[in-house]
C-alpha cells in the first residue's frame, strides 16, 4: 500500500521513509503541507498519510481540513477514504482534541515509537482495506440490480430510466434522441432446435456483437425476452437510421457457432426519433419503435425501419 509522509525535516523524512520501506509500504515524499495537499488532490493520490504537525505553508492539522472538506464536495464524494495520522511533539489534551477535530484519524508523538507506530498504520490499512471491500460489494449489488443476468447489459427498469434521463437532457441541451427497438428473428426456432443453453449463447454473442457496433455513449437494454432497448443521443432521423443498420450489419456479417452448426442469426430493428421542440414521452417514442418494428417483420426480416409522426421508411 502506498503511504504519503510529509514533513519538514530531513532527518524525520529519511528516517520515516526507511521504517516504511522496510514494512513494505511504498512511499511518496512531501517536504512540507503545500506539497502533501498538492499530491493528496491528485486522482491516484495515497490513502494512508502520515503528516507533521508543523510544516511550512500549511500545518498538518490545516492539510486534515482541506482534504476532509474536498471529500465533502459534490465532485468527489464518491472518492474512497483517506486515513490520516498526524505526528506531533505536541501532548496537551487541547492540541491533540484540535488535531484530531481537524480530521486526523489517529497520532504519534515525536519521537515516534516503531511497534506503535506499525500499530496505528495497521489499523488505518484495515480500515482502507475494507472500505475497499465494502465499495466492491456495492457496486456488485448495484451491477445485479441494473443488470440482465445473462448478457450484462441494462435490465429493463434501467435502460428505461436512461430513456428518461436521455430525453429531458436532450430537451435541456437541444439535442436530438434515437429510440430503436431490437427482436431477433425466429429466435424461438433456434431454442427449439438446439436447446435453451444454445439460445442464451446466442443472446450474449447478440449483446457482445451490438455493444461493440454502437458508441461509447449509446445504451443497449434488455427489453423482454430477445427483445432489446437501444437509446442513441445526438441522433436525428439519418444518425439514428445509420447507427440501427450499422448494429443489423454487425450481426448480419458472420454467422454464430451454435452447438457444433454454423448459423446466420438476424434482427429486425424499429427506430424512431425525438427532436427537439416535440411534444412527446418516452412511451409514445418506444410505441413508435415498436410500429416499426412490427413493420420490419412485416416486410421479411432482417432490416430497418424507421417510423416518424405520419411516415415510415423502410431500409
Amino acid at each position: 500500500m502506498r503511504v504519503l509522509i510529509a514533513d519538514d525535516s530531513i532527518v524525520s523524512r529519511h528516517l520515516l521513509d526507511a521504517t516504511l520501506r522496510k514494512w513494505g509500504y511504498e512511499v511518496v515524499v512531501a517536504c512540507d503541507g503545500v506539497e502533501a495537499w498538492n499530491i493528496l488532490q491528485s486522482p491516484d493520490a495515497p490513502k494512508l498519510v502520515i503528516l507533521d504537525w508543523v510544516m511550512p505553508g500549511l500545518t498538518g492539522p490545516e492539510v486534515c481540513r482541506r482534504v476532509r472538506e474536498r471529500a465533502k464536495a459534490p465532485e468527489t464524494k464518491n472518492e474512497s477514504y483517506t486515513y490520516i495520522l498526524l505526528l506531533t511533539s505536541k501532548s496537551l489534551k487541547e492540541d491533540l482534541i484540535e488535531g484530531m477535530e481537524s480530521g486526523a484519524d489517529d497520532y504519534v508523538t515525536k519521537p515516534f515509537d516503531q511497534h506503535e507506530l506499525k500499530v496505528r498504520l495497521r489499523a488505518g490499512t484495515r480500515i482502507i482495506d475494507l472500505e475497499r471491500e465494502l465499495i466492491a460489494a456495492r457496486e456488485e449489488l448495484r451491477e445485479q440490480a441494473t443488470k440482465d443476468f445473462l448478457m450484462r447489459i441494462w435490465n429493463r427498469s434501467s435502460i428505461l430510466d436512461i430513456l428518461q434521463r436521455e430525453l429531458i437532457r436532450g430537451g435541456r441541451e437541444n439535442r436530438p434522441l434515437g429510440v430503436v427497438l431490437a427482436d431477433l428473428d425466429h429466435f424461438k426456432s433456434i431454442n427449439d432446435s438446439y436447446g435453451h443453453f444454445a439460445g442464451d449463447a446466442v443472446l450474449r454473442e447478440f449483446a457482445r456483437r451490438m455493444q461493440h457496433s454502437m458508441r461509447a455513449y449509446d445504451a443497449i437494454g434488455r427489453y423482454g425476452g430477445e427483445e432489446f432497448l437501444i437509446v442513441l443521443p445526438g441522433c436525428d432521423e439519418t444518425c439514428t437510421s445509420g447507427q440501427a443498420e450499422r448494429m443489423r450489419r454487425a450481426l448480419d456479417c458472420d454467422p454464430m457457432a451454435i452447438n457444433d452448426e454454423h448459423r446466420m442469426v438476424t434482427c429486425s430493428f424499429g427506430a424512431t426519433c425525438w427532436l427537439p421542440g416535440m411534444e412527446t414521452d418516452p412511451e409514445t417514442l418506444i410505441r413508435v419503435a415498436d410500429d416499426a418494428l412490427y413493420v420490419a417483420k412485416n416486410q421479411g426480416r432482417n432490416r430497418v425501419v424507421l417510423q416518424l409522426v405520419g411516415s415510415v421508411v423502410s431500409k
